[in-house]
């Protein structure tokens, strides 16, 4: 196999990195869902109390995580899983009561599920696999007032919190560093009747021995992105195609 760079992305992945992730010269990758002892297969159902009443809620994924197990140039295999966690917008709310009361329900789901996915990352990084959580969160840090009911975002809990071993994405880190200035994101959408707003949703992380290799990070964001925003077609169809960003990470291997 000749040594070249695997690309890992998702969200509008462009046909020719589709063609680079089925090209034997950069990676394997096979369909490998698991369950362990403290979480079960993400097309199944996870019992956590979500509501504090006291009794386990039976929590599950409308969009289950793609688990894939991928063999790089080195031949050394790199769990990789797929995410895209649940929507805190209260869709369908009738008034602000309802859409304060769908709010924290979805945001409480969000963060079970988040629970759930750390649960399986815990159990990989003890197994000393390497790792790559990778999708949309449909969350982050600090972007709405309900987080300040839960304490934090389902992000920081996949990511790794106390003494536990932790995953790394640098645009999380920056925006979990600071409270003020320029924070890197990774979608645009609109509010009904309102202003464009932009927020950082999307996300690469790793596990320390890929974070040791160097790897580099990008989002293709035609605002923050100067090649994207020179090149017209691109910029527009990356406008169009859909209200994220695509986010790329280059692994040296």
């Amino acid at each position: 196999m000749r040594a070249r760079k695997a690309v890992v992305g998702f969200e509008n992945t462009t046909q020719q990195e589709i063609a680079l992730l089925y090209d034997p010269d950069v990676v394997s990758a096979v369909h490998d869902p698991r369950d362990s002892e403290t979480a079960p297969r993400f097309d199944g159902t996870f019992a956590i109390d979500v509501d504090t009443d006291a009794a386990p809620d039976q929590i599950t994924w409308s969009k289950p995580p793609l688990e894939i197990a991928l063999t790089i140039p080195i031949g050394r295999v790199i769990r990789l899983i797929g995410v895209h966690a649940k929507s805190k917008a209260p869709h369908g709310a009738r008034n602000d009561a309802e859409a304060s009361r769908m709010s924290i329900e979805n945001r409480r789901k969000q963060l079970a599920q988040c629970i759930w996915l750390r649960k399986r990352v815990d159990a990989h990084l003890e197994a000393g696999d390497d790792l790559i959580v990778l999708g949309d969160f449909n969350d982050g840090p600090g972007l709405d007032e309900y987080e300040k009911l839960f304490g934090r975002s389902g992000v920081e809990i996949v990511l790794g919190e106390g003494d536990a071993l932790r995953m790394f994405d640098p645009h999380a880190r920056i925006t979990l560093g600071q409270r003020m200035g320029a924070k890197p994101s990774t979608s645009r959408f609109k509010k009904r009747d309102g202003p464009y707003l932009q927020a950082l949703l999307d996300y690469v992380m790793v596990s320390p021995w890929l974070r040791d290799l160097g790897p580099e990070w990008q989002i293709w964001h035609p605002f923050d992105h100067p090649a994207c925003y020179d090149n017209v077609p691109l910029h527009e169809a990356l406008l169009t195609a859909s209200d994220h960003f695509p986010v790329v990470m280059k692994l040296p291997v």
